[in-house]
């Protein structure tokens, strides 16, 4: 199964959500690319209800039928028992843990307004929660790899989101809990680095069950012959290199990724400023916003605004 290019030959990567989808893609590519890859998935609906084994099993036997390696992960990585135990499958089944792969995720969209709590919660413990015990408990091992003497060449690939960057209308629990990832990508590559370990995050865009009734005019699949644009396999390229050795220097960025395109995301920075030395008044600071405002680049507009 391995490819010619072979970036990831000898490693060991775990990738959440991977029983569908763009989770799904990556597993199938870094498998073709020499890893060895523990396949989790809770098989749960779109909105996070129900649970199946069959979607995890099915990639697994996907590569290996190819001729690779892989291992069904079916625990919750959104408590500590399942993530401690995600880490614990890859080391108890080859070995070793080099690459993670934060994706998996789920939507329950509403505006603001209508948006119960219940909601929130659920999107958040699913993509911040379950971004963070995953990445607490790999990095602890990695952290005493090193300690040890054995110093890895770790990588985490987070999932952030165009909604997580520019926000997106009818999405305010989903689009909080991807720009929190983004907050989280930052501070893990400053706190790891020194351990080895590399992390970044990716901004996909690609048809998937998320996706596809929110952009159903743009995520069609093409006529036959014709580049699929959508097709989530256009995003697991970047994620293999990410997760390879391949990147080395590489950690605390932000990668938008769709289709044939590929753009470093840059975030927040300070832009025009005015310090008058004391402080203001009221009228005097709206004053002053206003003139560096009219000094500002226009903000991108939200996904889905009017």
């Amino acid at each position: 199964m391995t490819s010619s290019t072979a970036l990831c030959t000898g490693r060991v990567a775990v990738v959440t959500g991977a029983g569908r989808g763009l989770g799904r893609a990556h597993a199938l590519a870094l498998a073709a690319e020499g890893a060895k890859v523990v396949v989790n998935d809770l098989g749960v609906g779109i909105d996070g209800s129900g649970t199946a084994t069959g979607p995890a099993q099915e990639v697994v036997a996907l590569i290996r039928a190819a001729g690779g390696e892989a291992v069904a992960h079916n625990g919750d990585i959104a408590t500590a028992e399942g993530a401690a135990s995600l880490v614990a499958t890859a080391l108890d089944t080859f070995g070793r843990l080099d690459t993670l792969v934060n994706n998996a995720g789920f939507l329950r969209d509403r505006m603001l307004v209508n948006l119960d709590e219940d909601d929130w919660d659920a999107v958040m413990r699913v993509h911040l929660k379950g971004h963070f015990l995953p990445l607490k408990h790999a990095a602890a091992h990695w952290r005493a790899e090193a300690k040890a003497g054995r110093t890895p060449c770790a990588r985490v690939i987070n999932t952030s989101s165009g909604a997580g960057l520019l926000g997106s209308v009818g999405q305010g629990n989903y689009a909080a809990a991807k720009a929190g990832i983004v907050g989280l990508t930052l501070v893990a590559a400053a706190e790891t680095g020194r351990y080895g370990v590399q992390v970044n995050a990716i901004a996909p865009a690609a048809r998937t069950r998320m996706t596809e009734d929110t952009f159903a005019d743009t995520m069609a699949a093409p006529a036959e012959g014709e580049f699929d644009a959508m097709a989530p396999e256009n995003v697991s390229p970047l994620v293999v290199w990410l997760g390879s050795p391949a990147c080395e220097g590489v950690s605390g960025r932000v990668f938008e990724a769709e289709g044939g395109r590929i753009t470093v995301m840059e975030g927040w920075r300070p832009g025009p400023t005015a310090d008058k030395g004391a402080r203001w008044s009221p009228a005097e600071a709206g004053d002053a916003a206003l003139k560096l405002l009219a000094e500002a680049e226009a903000p991108q507009p939200v996904y889905g605004a009017r």
